[in-house]
């Protein structure tokens, strides 16, 4: 060859190398068969949360992920965080990722349980699993896929982001002794613990988190539940309610959430769906542990100096409450087909994991109690 052909040959394909580079970075993400090319496209994400402005752990956590997001994508993707209200009004967040408004979004699953009634069983059911069993159903019982087809027809993707444990009963301004005292009781508490108490007599109203504390000053509501002793504190529930119960038999593990827009979410290069994922799954250990860590040290402020009356719901209310628990689930069973087959799912795993944790996780709890008196 000529040199003068070689080096013409050669220019000619320096040049076709960025209009290869740009034609596949165009088709990324259109079908499964894309190539799988890391170009410097950038992308510019929204994420609005359910809580307040720089919420402790919850509104954090979404901070930290738009942070590990950048790292990790090397600025490549750039996700922009608002608290509830910023950008669109906090119980409203659903509707924005659905919608394509924003591209993500934080928070609980039973907040959109007027759009779909089957969410509620992935965030909390009364008297039901934890945060470990929780997890396990959802990442190795079949419960995301179920998620998944739950959230499909509203073009949104589910994530887990995050699980509170067993949460606190709530705090009141008047001592609950009997069924009788749940009465006309008007608490905030959302989801299928609002039916409960519904079916028990009381009035459960759902307010965002960042109106709580003004409802409860202002005689609004009469009682509130929210997680446990840390998040309680921040909030100063502590200021304006007397009693503080427990066990929160309402939310015994109650499972947060990331969404994201479906379409947007496909869209993405793969190694950016990757690198959310794994945020989200981060973000999901650590929620929990940042509560369990905390929630000891919080409990101890509360008693000894701001002098607390911690108080444990009678048996007697706990039993009752466990059978109108059960009549809200055949009742929402019985009128939706979708919330009947994960129900199904969810309760044929709790039984068989509650036989093994039987064996594990109480008769060792029972073995501590005993030991220390």
């Amino acid at each position: 060859m000529k040199r003068k052909d070689f080096l013409k040959a050669g220019a000619l394909g320096a040049l076709a190398v960025p209009a290869l580079l740009t034609s596949c970075s165009t088709e990324q993400g259109k079908g499964e068969g894309a190539p799988n090319i890391i170009t410097n496209k950038k992308y510019r994400w929204r994420l609005t949360t359910t809580w307040p402005p720089n919420f402790p752990v919850l509104g954090e956590i979404a901070s930290m992920v738009a942070d590990w997001v950048r790292e990790m994508s090397n600025g490549r993707m750039d996700i922009k965080v608002y608290g509830g209200g910023e950008l669109v009004p906090a119980l409203e967040v659903f509707d924005a990722v659905s919608s394509g408004a924003v591209e993500l979004g934080s928070g609980a699953s039973y907040y959109w349980s007027g759009k779909a009634p089957a969410a509620q069983f992935f965030a909390a059911v009364p008297f039901g699993m934890n945060a470990q069993q929780m997890t396990a159903w959802i990442q190795g019982g079949g419960g995301y896929a179920l998620w998944e087809e739950v959230y499909d027809k509203f073009n949104v993707k589910p994530f887990l982001g995050g699980n509170t444990g067993v949460q606190m009963g709530g705090w009141f301004n008047r001592e609950i002794n009997s069924m009788d005292d749940l009465k006309g009781l008007k608490m905030r508490v959302p989801g299928l613990g609002g039916k409960t108490l519904e079916k028990a007599g009381g009035a459960p109203v759902l307010v965002a988190g960042g109106e709580i504390y003004t409802s409860l000053e202002r005689g609004v509501i009469d009682a509130t539940e929210w997680i446990g002793p840390y998040h309680d504190y921040k909030m100063g529930f502590y200021k304006i309610a007397k009693y503080y119960y427990s066990p929160g038999w309402h939310e015994p593990g109650t499972q947060t959430e990331f969404i994201a827009n479906k379409a947007a979410f496909d869209r993405l290069p793969k190694d950016l769906q990757e690198i959310l994922t794994i945020a989200f799954e981060r973000a999901h250990g650590w929620i929990l542990a940042e509560f369990d860590a905390k929630n000891g040290d919080y409990l101890d402020k509360l008693i000894n100096e701001e002098n607390v009356q911690l108080r444990s719901f009678p048996q007697e209310v706990l039993d009752g409450l466990r059978v109108t628990a059960k009549d809200a689930l055949e009742e929402l069973v019985g009128e939706d087909a979708i919330s009947k087959k994960v129900y199904a799912s969810y309760e044929n795993f709790r039984k068989k994991n509650m036989r093994w944790f039987d064996l594990t996780e109480r008769a060792y709890y029972n073995t501590i109690q005993q030991q220390e008196g």
